[in-house]
């Protein structure tokens, strides 16, 4: 028998969610089994691989029926979904974030992706105890997010945003009984979790910087507003969600083995090579473990793209699924990701206190060569920063002094009777903003 039809025979033979076989084998098939089992374990994995297409299209359908969003959205959501089963392959996983208007169905879409995504689990009020004691192996949603920046948050935020990577616990004393006698033992909680957040008025900037925003608007379609909520009955949803809980760990196996983080380090070092007295970009090829031509395009793509850093950190574990799903879900996914950071930097740059701060300075050359009160300071860039009183709680001289010093503004300070004075560096302000600007228009 030709090898083609014995391959096909063990393909229709073997099923992949148990890792088993549903019926046995032609003595022909098995001898070619015994004898080709890397060719099994490369078509076992194209068989997971089509498996992260085939849900990822079914997931992105279920969306576009249920919910209005911008079509760039339905890719991002869909990768991020199918992300919370896989999410502890990766060092880290973006936290989701939705910005909604009022009555835009922001808790009608965390109802959904709770539906889909592993463990979902949604809740109203979080508290630290619950959220800590049920983080682990679940995706949690939290609708009504909207006191997340307040002072008695700050605990409850800090947890938020240890969830965003793995290895940060919260540890608690707990009481135990051993041979009769009450003891105090450590009890370690693990904070590593896929979390969507909802609310209207945003999130600080610090939880911001960790989160993917989606931007859900008040949808006019009837054909979907008029639809309502089944998740926990819709035969389609509930087939999905179970086939997914079930093939689990054959998904993670595709990342363990691919080792995709570890590959794209070994890309990087061999690729960027600094010399003293040069900065030249060349690539080479001289990893101990050659990369495969997919891998090596894959690679070459994200490094071509403009993702470094944070953003990188962020969309980089959203990739790696495209990028199993297909070469056209990765090329769509970049364009969209790239257009998602070139937003957010243009958010940054208008709504960012800092930056706001370095403009105005920046604009102050009469102030060059001169000391000036940090009071005064305060005052006058309150007349053109503040909009509202809730922006006048930030904007002091306490503030506006540590604004100075991480930014590196100061040239010299002094202390005199009515208080202190600084002497600005009024260039390195519109360098800063020069900075900025590129970033906004970089290509």
């Amino acid at each position: 028998m030709e090898n083609s039809l014995l391959e096909k025979e063990w393909l229709s033979k073997f099923d992949i969610s148990t890792g088993r076989l549903k019926e046995n084998l032609s003595d022909e098939c098995y001898e070619w089994a015994k004898q080709n089992q890397k060719q099994l374990d490369s078509l076992e994995l194209k068989q997971a691989e089509q498996l992260f297409k085939d849900y990822g299209e079914q997931i992105r359908a279920i969306l576009k029926e249920y919910i209005d969003l911008e079509e760039k959205y339905y890719l991002i959501l869909t990768l991020w979904i199918l992300g919370t089963h896989v999410h502890k392959e990766f060092k880290n996983f973006p936290l989701l974030f939705i910005n909604a208007t009022k009555g835009s169905g922001k808790t009608r879409l965390l109802k959904l992706i709770s539906a889909l995504g592993r463990n979902g689990k949604l809740v109203m009020d979080l508290k630290e105890a619950v959220l800590f004691r049920t983080a682990k192996d679940h995706t949690i949603c939290i609708d009504e997010f909207e006191g997340i920046g307040s002072k008695e948050s700050n605990t409850i935020r800090t947890m938020i945003n240890a969830a965003y990577k793995k290895g940060v616990a919260v540890e608690r004393m707990k009481k135990v009984s051993i041979k009769g006698q009450e003891q105090q033992v450590v009890e370690r909680f693990d904070l590593y979790t896929p979390m969507a957040m909802a609310n209207i008025w945003g999130v600080e900037e610090v939880l911001g910087d960790r989160c993917i925003q989606i931007i859900l608007e008040k949808s006019t379609l009837r054909e979907k507003v008029k639809l309502l909520e089944d998740f926990e009955e819709n035969e389609q949803i509930t087939q999905l969600r179970t086939r997914l809980n079930e093939l689990w760990c054959t998904l993670c196996s595709v990342l363990r083995d691919k080792n995709i983080i570890k590959r794209w380090n070994d890309f990087i070092k061999n690729s960027y090579i600094y010399t003293q007295y040069t900065n030249i970009h060349i690539h080479t090829q001289t990893t101990p473990n050659p990369l495969s031509k997919e891998e090596l395009l894959f690679y070459q793509k994200i490094d071509k793209s403009e993702l470094l850093g944070r953003n990188l950190e962020l969309f980089f574990p959203l990739l790696i699924i495209a990028w199993i799903m297909g070469e056209e879900t990765l090329n769509e996914s970049l364009i969209t990701i790239n257009e998602i950071i070139r937003e957010k930097n243009e958010d940054e740059y208008s709504d960012s206190k800092d930056v706001t701060l370095i403009d105005f300075i920046s604009k102050k050359d009469e102030w060059r060569g001169s000391f000036k009160f940090v009071h005064d300071i305060t005052a006058e860039f309150k007349l053109i920063a503040t909009q509202d009183t809730d922006q006048e709680k930030w904007i002091n001289p306490h503030w506006i002094g540590r604004a100075l010093k991480r930014n590196k503004l100061i040239l010299q300070k002094r202390r005199v009777g009515r208080g202190k004075e600084v002497l600005l560096d009024i260039d390195k302000a519109k360098t800063l903003l020069k900075r900025f600007k590129e970033v906004i228009n970089e290509k």
